[in-house]
């Protein structure tokens, strides 16, 4: 009988990939437990809804949960799936509710605390069996919540409320707004049975004991984001993207660099080009404005910004080769100010080309 030998093909190697998203989890637990303590007798939680920011929620809530963190906020129900192997479901609130019969199924079934917004919300949960889930009160920023006027409504005495939230449309800023939505919340807390209240975001936990109820939902400053004042000396940088290079080039006296010809050289010039545009969330606005950074040494971004491509000016640091790695200068409070983005923005534009 013939023996027939089995070819067996192995597997490739992975391609590079000439683009990584550092995450520093020392920073990201420095900054949760910096929240915690500024929210004074309350608990913080952790809002990692958007994929922890963009920055990769299940790295996040390991980490978050590990320092000790116990309360996670999600947007969609769809979000809560990679989470659930991490952290109980319980200890997940779905910002958006309940939008439809099957997402009350759902959350019923997996254990998951829906945060009621509508009374057509609180109906659907109770439709489901209801159980605990949190009640979103609007007291003036006109998004979600229900209204103060409807908080009277007996579909609402059916519900099991554990947190009874309301959310600060103006933190950031100094005004009246923040202190007539605090007044409101406190009026809806003495009519409506619930087991805990938050209202504090990142930037409204600094406005004081009066804001931090039983839990405050941090989110922007867990991820490096300064969104006041008053914080800048507690968060540190949690987010690094970082770039290889691609090529390196000599350009001569008075050639132009990218699309348009926007940068002319105004002497002979070492140059590299990195794998880095924006479609990797890069965007235009940087052109002419970023930099890399190779150790101290910071390299300029020279012409436009393209999809997957971005120009740098390699004068003060000679060395670099095709292949070498540099750091996005990308701390999100100067990186806003340069660009107009806000800080959120920087964080959940971060591509889908960025291993996480």
């Amino acid at each position: 009988m013939a023996n027939h030998a089995i070819s067996v093909t192995m597997p490739p190697e992975q391609p590079f990939c000439p683009l990584r998203l550092t995450l520093d989890s020392d920073a990201l637990v420095h900054n949760w437990r910096a929240l915690d303590r500024l929210s004074g007798a309350a608990k913080a939680g952790a809002a990692v809804k958007a994929d922890g920011y963009g920055l990769g929620a299940q790295r996040v809530v390991q980490a978050l949960a590990g320092a000790g963190c116990a309360e996670f906020f999600i947007a969609h129900m769809a979000e809560a799936a990679p989470l659930l192997e991490l952290v109980p479901a319980n200890r997940i609130a779905v910002l958006h509710g309940p939008l439809n019969a099957q997402d009350a199924a759902y959350a019923k079934a997996a254990g998951l605390r829906p945060v009621i917004n509508s009374l057509r919300q609180a109906q659907l949960w109770l439709d489901a069996g209801g159980g605990r889930c949190d009640l979103m009160v609007d007291t003036g920023i006109n998004r979600l919540g229900v209204p103060m006027a409807d908080l009277g409504d007996p579909v609402l005495l059916g519900l099991q409320i554990d947190v009874l939230h309301s959310h600060l449309a103006s933190a950031d800023q100094d005004g009246p707004q923040s202190d007539l939505q605090r007044r409101r919340w406190d009026e809806a807390r003495s009519h409506v049975p619930h087991a805990r209240a938050s209202l504090a975001n990142s930037a409204g936990i600094m406005l004081g004991p009066d804001y931090h109820g039983d839990l405050t939902r941090p989110g922007l400053a867990l991820y490096g984001g300064v969104p006041c004042a008053a914080l800048a000396g507690e968060i540190r940088q949690v987010a690094r993207p970082e770039a290889a290079i691609i090529q390196v080039r000599d350009v001569a006296v008075g050639e132009s660099i990218g699309y348009n010809a926007t940068f002319t050289a105004p002497t002979a010039m070492r140059v590299g080009v990195i794998a880095l545009g924006y479609a990797d969330g890069y965007l235009r606005c940087w052109s002419g404005k970023g930099a890399m950074l190779a150790g101290q040494e910071r390299l300029p971004v020279l012409g436009r910004v393209s999809m997957d491509m971005t120009v740098i000016d390699l004068s003060a640091a000679p060395q670099l080769a095709e292949g070498d790695w540099l750091t996005v200068d990308y701390a999100l409070p100067a990186a806003s100010a340069l660009t107009g983005l806000s800080q959120y923005e920087l964080l959940t534009l971060l591509g889908r080309r960025f291993p996480r």
